[in-house]
């Protein structure tokens, strides 16, 4: 497998990315450091009782960002003078926890107290985004070549990326989508299925995880569809034959024919909207699910339909 995630031997440990910083640190591990990447600082005391909860949190969620961000640790009563020259600068820290954000070397954000997780994931994803860097530790570039491993049939390295994607955030639906794909490639849609049923509820209608469960149908379709010439050729016979049509329309999308498969569910739907139970514009907005949404399929597919529901 490559390794697109950089590995655990890559990731920066913690003691590189938290630091107890002082007066005589500040200007190497906070201005010189956020030249490179965003520090974010915690302005904290020993007899602080929210400190011992937001200090933590804070580690944890810069931890996660696998060095897009680090941290530095100030504790406000050994490093009185360092306070004072920095409120002189218009910092106001009269008060801690205070957290601060540097990049480029000047404060450009900050909140005073303890903050809920999702408060302190938005304050560091909006200083790494200040700092021209991704907050997503590079899940996001590991996603895009898991793709274009899928594309170029590399499928056993792709689902170990999507997978590896998943060890570090189990909550990417475009990681559970892939990977299910993935397996789908693979022509084992009983494990792509799994792989679905076993993404959170929350993310269960995201349009990676709609896309893939698409592909398991027509996958599956796919399993049973006819021959093309033979349905070809009793479509051409009976034109009135929507059943033979629907079958031929399966079987061209099995055959890699996805805009053949189209035209044929088009002509369906404008003979008979509603032909079993409106069968034909399900299956085209399975197809269009399946498609990526700029897919010249589904843009012209859907235009096409949207002309004949409103003509």
């Amino acid at each position: 497998m490559i390794d697109i995630l950089g590995g655990a031997g890559d990731m920066a440990p913690a003691g590189d990315l938290v630091k107890d910083v002082t007066e005589a640190t500040f200007m190497q591990d906070v201005v010189d450091a956020s030249m490179q990447a965003p520090v974010i600082v915690d302005f904290w005391a020993p007899w602080c009782g929210p400190c011992k909860t937001l200090g933590p949190a804070l580690e944890a969620a810069v931890t996660k960002a696998k060095g897009a961000v680090t941290m530095a640790k100030i504790d406000v009563d050994q490093n009185q003078r360092l306070v004072q020259a920095l409120s002189q600068q218009g910092l106001p820290l009269q008060s801690i926890p205070t957290v601060v954000a540097f990049v480029q070397g000047r404060p450009i954000d900050m909140f005073q107290g303890a903050v809920a997780p999702s408060e302190i994931d938005s304050f560091i994803k909006r200083a790494i985004e200040a700092g021209g860097g991704s907050a997503d530790g590079g899940l996001g570039d590991a996603i895009e070549a898991a793709e274009q491993m899928l594309t170029d049939g590399d499928v056993a390295d792709a689902a170990q990326t999507f997978a590896a994607v998943l060890g570090e955030d189990d909550k990417n639906a475009a990681a559970y989508g892939g990977l299910a794909r993935a397996h789908v490639a693979m022509g084992d849609l009983d494990q792509a299925e799994a792989v679905l049923n076993g993404a959170p509820a929350e993310i269960s209608d995201a349009a990676e995880i709609e896309a893939a469960h698409a592909q398991i149908a027509l996958a599956r379709q796919a399993e049973n569809a006819g021959p093309v010439a033979e349905l070809r050729a009793t479509v051409e016979a009976y034109p009135e034959d929507h059943q033979a049509r629907f079958d031929l329309a399966q079987a061209l999308h099995a055959a890699g024919e996805a805009e053949a498969a189209v035209d044929e569910l088009l002509t369906l739907f404008r003979k008979d909207q509603e032909w079993n139970d409106g069968a034909a514009k399900a299956q085209l907005f399975t197809i269009f699910d399946a498609l990526k949404p700029n897919d010249p399929i589904v843009l012209n597919g859907r235009r096409k339909l949207s002309s004949i529901i409103f003509a």
